[in-house]
C-alpha cells in the first residue's frame, strides 16, 4: 500500500471511509482481496511470495493498513516481512492501542512501515523510523488523514490532492465506489518544484509523485475504496490493474458487521 486516504470518524454516518493504491513490482505474485480460507472473517489481498498483506478488514470490525517508509539510505535488508503486520493484528483479538505498543519492540525486525491498526472504536499509527518514539504509536483523533511512503500527513502534492478530493466529496452526499477511486486515481506528475527531495536517483522522485502510477516494472497494481457505516455495513470494491494501467480485474463484497 503507497497511498492511502481516510476520513476516520469525520461523518457521523460513515465511522471510516478508505481510498488506497498499493504500488508494487508486476512481477510480484498477488492474489486479489477475498474472504480467507483459513481466516474466513478476514476480507484482504494476498502477498504470495511472502504470505502477508497490505490492508483489510474483517468482519468484526477491524481494520489495518501499512504503506513502507521510504528511505534511500536504509538499505539493509530486513529479516521480517511487513505484511505480517496488519494480517498479524487482523487475524487477533487484540486491542490496537495494546497491539501496537506492544509492536514498538520489535519494529526494528521490520524494514521501515507506516501501520495503521483499529476497530469500530479507535484509529491508531505507528511509524518505526523515527528516533526516540517520535513515530508513536499515537491515536488518531477524528479527521482526514493522508499516508503515503513518508510521516502521516506528510504534505506530499498526491496527499494533499487526495486529502482535499476526499474532504470536497464528504461534504455532499454518501460516497460511492465509483467517486471514491476517483480520490486517488490522478496520474498526472507533480512539478519538480513540488517535490519532497529523498535521495532518489534517475528521476524516480517524480516517476512516483503520481497517485496513479505506470511505469513497465512497477507501478499501480490495485485501487481499492472501502467504507464502514453507522449500521454496521461495510462495502469494499477492489479494482486491478496491469503495467500500462488497464483495469484488468474487479472484487466486490458487501457485509454486515458482528452484532449488526
Amino acid at each position: 500500500m503507497c497511498l492511502l486516504i481516510l476520513a476516520h470518524r469525520a461523518c457521523s454516518d460513515l465511522p471510516l471511509v478508505v481510498s488506497a493504491n498499493r504500488d508494487e513490482f508486476h512481477g510480484r505474485a498477488t492474489a486479489p482481496a477475498q474472504f480467507w480460507q483459513e481466516h474466513p472473517q478476514l476480507l484482504a489481498g494476498r502477498d504470495l511470495e511472502q504470505g502477508g498483506t497490505w490492508m483489510g478488514v474483517t468482519r468484526a470490525g477491524r481494520f489495518a493498513a501499512i504503506t513502507n517508509y521510504r528511505d534511500p539510505s536504509r538499505t539493509a535488508p530486513a529479516p521480517r516481512s511487513r505484511g505480517e503486520l496488519p494480517l498479524d493484528y487482523l487475524v487477533g483479538d487484540r486491542d490496537p492501542r495494546d497491539y501496537m505498543h506492544d509492536l514498538v519492540a520489535r519494529a526494528g525486525d521490520y524494514a521501515g512501515f507506516n501501520l495503521l491498526a483499529g476497530d469500530l472504536d479507535s484509529l491508531w499509527y505507528l511509524n518505526n523510523s523515527q528516533p526516540d518514539g517520535a513515530g508513536g504509536p499515537r491515536r488518531l483523533e477524528p479527521g482526514i488523514y493522508g499516508l503515503s511512503n513518508a510521516l502521516l500527513d506528510t504534505p506530499w502534492p498526491k496527499v494533499e490532492l487526495g486529502k482535499a478530493r476526499l474532504r470536497e466529496l464528504l461534504a455532499g452526499a454518501k460516497p460511492g465506489h465509483d467517486s471514491l477511486l476517483e480520490v486517488v486515481a490522478d496520474r498526472r506528475l507533480a512539478n519538480p518544484e513540488e517535490l519532497h527531495r529523498q535521495g532518489m536517483e534517475g528521476g524516480m522522485e517524480q516517476v512516483l509523485s503520481a497517485q496513479f502510477i505506470v511505469t513497465e516494472s512497477y507501478g499501480t497494481r490495485s485501487s481499492t475504496s472501502l467504507w464502514l457505516d453507522s449500521t454496521g455495513s461495510a462495502e469494499w470494491r477492489e479494482l486491478s490493474f496491469d503495467s500500462p494501467g488497464r483495469l484488468k480485474g474487479q472484487v466486490e463484497e458487501r457485509f454486515t458487521l458482528d452484532g449488526h
